[in-house]
């Protein structure tokens, strides 16, 4: 009975029908652990990360806006931050992460003379769907794939916008729903747990960014596709920058050698030339803190809706 119960659920999984939104709530104190003990193997590991941080550092070459501060919102190991610093030498760069030792490396990239200057990045361990920053405060906030670890982007959203200064910039990157679906496929007929987070797709997150209060929000995506020898080479890829399975629906416990084998034959269906593929849906956004309305005398304009 239990073995027939058990393969019901992993139908109903299958189907879509049994995961509630529940199961994909990240445990963030989990995932803080993960990614302070990634700090040591992020940086040999992060290629999909650095790759799209390029792609979007040459997005910035058509900005003209000049930043007086910039706060690197999941700044990792510190590759963006650095790159920010450098493109906009005057401005106050803040280098924010919910690891402590991702933060504590990002720091460390700064030289002697950049502490000296006073133009070293400013640390900041703390939770992007809570940010420790006044109201107003940032020019350009910059998230290279941050937000797909967050409980809900629309409450970052609102957090960007509180912090951002009229006219300020946000500009960020993502996680699809189509990212690592390979893998999501070869689980879902192993066991009845969750596996890989839950991604939201691309006119969701534009929708949030117009409730928050942005303005001009441009949203665009590409998939990229890294392949591997086999199943493990990916997994110690995932497990090098910290990319663990957090969520509230995972199996507690260590997971059976019989269910790895499992997963491992179910992914072998997509392997082609030799190689397995690994699928990432990138998502690139970004939108303006809109300028305050103002009459032509100067005077703000405040809308009055009727309730």
């Amino acid at each position: 009975m239990r073995c027939l119960l058990h393969a019901k659920r992993r139908l109903q999984i299958a189907s879509g029908l049994f995961m509630t939104e529940a199961d994909f709530t990240l445990d963030k104190r989990s995932l803080r652990q993960a990614f302070d003990r990634a700090a040591v193997s992020y940086d040999a590991a992060a290629v999909l990360q650095r790759e799209v941080g390029e792609r979007m550092l040459s997005r910035l070459d058509y900005v003209r806006q000049q930043p007086r501060t910039i706060l690197d919102a999941g700044c990792g190991t510190g590759f963006a931050t650095a790159a920010l610093q450098q493109r906009y030498p005057a401005a106050m760069v803040c280098a924010l992460d919910l690891a402590f030792a991702m933060v504590d490396r990002a720091r460390a990239r700064n030289n002697w003379w950049q502490r000296l200057s006073g133009r070293a990045m400013r640390p900041l361990c703390a939770d992007i769907e809570r940010l420790p920053l006044r109201a107003g405060s940032i020019d350009l906030i910059w998230s290279n794939l941050a937000l797909q670890w967050v409980n809900e982007p629309a409450h970052a959203f609102g957090e960007f916008k509180r912090v951002l200064a009229p006219g300020g910039l946000l500009m960020f990157s993502t996680f699809g729903p189509d990212t690592l679906k390979e893998l999501r496929a070869a689980f879902m007929r192993a066991d009845a747990h969750t596996h890989v987070n839950r991604f939201v797709d691309l006119h969701d997150l534009g929708d949030m960014l117009v409730h928050a209060g942005f303005a001009d929000p441009v949203m665009d995506m590409e998939c990229i596709t890294l392949t591997y020898t086999d199943l493990r080479a990916l997994m110690r890829d995932l497990k090098a920058i910290g990319a663990h399975n957090v969520t509230a629906g995972r199996q507690r416990g260590m997971s059976t050698r019989t269910m790895l084998a499992t997963v491992e034959r179910n992914y072998e269906e997509w392997r082609r030339d030799g190689r397995l593929p690994a699928t990432f849906e990138v998502i690139y956004g970004h939108a303006w803190a809109p300028q305050p309305r103002v009459s032509p005398g100067g005077r703000p304009v405040i809308e009055i809706k009727a309730v």
